[in-house]
């Protein structure tokens, strides 16, 4: 059997490699590397503004641009916290892409997966759904957030987190469908 014929460990038959698989790139990757490319961006960000920057802070509203200026040490420190738990999320995406650790078991990786899909995902529709209230003005524009913070919510901010989102939620389905492969894989050899 040649290689264009046989099975392709997704379940293909035959036919020329496309260039991601010569690239030794699963198909879906590009779900785990953005989602990585995400998170790493996102505690850039977060870690400019820990170590005193203040560009785009004032997209964010009053309650953080205010604590942000006055330089809060609690404000930093959570700032600094938010920026390591996002390098903890490119680390679980590239956990995921990669299947790695190897010692890790299948369950927590999912777990992990899916709840920082499922976390990412709440909040941006919860916001997204906050922010359109507020335009349509059922709501009242809370005071934290601010009227002038509203258009970057919605086109910048909201869109955001809606891409992490998808980005985690994709890579957690990847992962969990390459894994019950091998799985199944292993437990028929």
């Amino acid at each position: 059997m040649t290689p264009s014929t046989a099975a392709s460990t997704d379940g293909r038959r035959g036919g020329p490699a496309t260039p991601a698989e010569r690239a030794g790139v699963r198909p879906g990757a590009w779900a785990g590397y953005g989602a990585c490319v995400w998170s790493l961006l996102f505690a850039a960000l977060s870690f400019y503004w820990a170590a005193g920057g203040l560009v785009g802070a004032g997209t964010i509203g009053p309650a953080v641009e205010g604590p942000a200026l006055a330089r809060e040490p609690a404000f930093v420190a959570v700032l600094w916290a938010t920026a390591l738990l996002k390098v903890v999320a490119a680390l679980l995406a590239l956990a995921l892409l990669r299947q790695l650790p190897r010692w890790a078991p299948r369950w927590l990786l999912l777990l992990a997966g899916w709840g920082a899909a499922g976390l990412l995902s709440l909040y941006a529709l919860a916001n997204l759904a906050q922010h359109l209230l507020i335009v349509a003005g059922v709501v009242e524009v809370p005071a934290g957030l601010g009227r002038a913070a509203l258009p970057w919510h919605l086109l910048l901010w909201d869109p955001i987190w809606l891409a992490g989102g998808l980005l985690f939620t994709l890579t957690a389905i990847r992962y969990a469908r390459l894994t019950s492969r091998t799985a199944q894989h292993k437990l028929m050899n």
